[in-house]
């Protein structure tokens, strides 16, 4: 099959995809590789495909747990980096004020004072 024939992954239909997942199910990676170059395709598209087909096949309650457990997770990680841009602006908030100082103390006793 020349590369002009070939379909691109985004043209796959649902079907073609899952035969691709099942065709690949046992192959090797080189033999994985060799498929996928001959019908145009990423392997990491045929393991997108294939995951897309497990979660597919999982319960509403299992996709749930699943969506809980990611939703906690990224909840957890919003808070990590809510504390630490506080944590952070509260540190610039000091060295502007340190600055500010700086430059008070300056304008009061001369331009020569605190100066390296």
């Amino acid at each position: 099959m020349s590369a002009v024939t070939k379909k691109t992954a985004e043209c796959w239909s649902a079907e073609s995809k899952l035969a691709a997942v099942v065709e690949t199910a046992l192959l090797s990676a080189v033999e994985l590789s060799a498929y996928c170059r001959e019908k145009g395709l990423y392997p990491d598209q045929v393991k997108g495909w294939k995951h897309a087909c497990i979660v597919g096949q999982q319960t509403a309650t299992q996709q749930k747990q699943t969506a809980g457990a990611q939703g906690r997770a990224d909840q957890k990680r919003i808070r990590e980096l809510e504390r630490e841009l506080r944590r952070k602006d509260k540190a610039l908030a000091e060295a502007a004020a340190l600055l500010i100082l700086r430059k008070k103390l300056n304008a009061l006793w001369g331009d020569d004072i605190g100066e390296d």
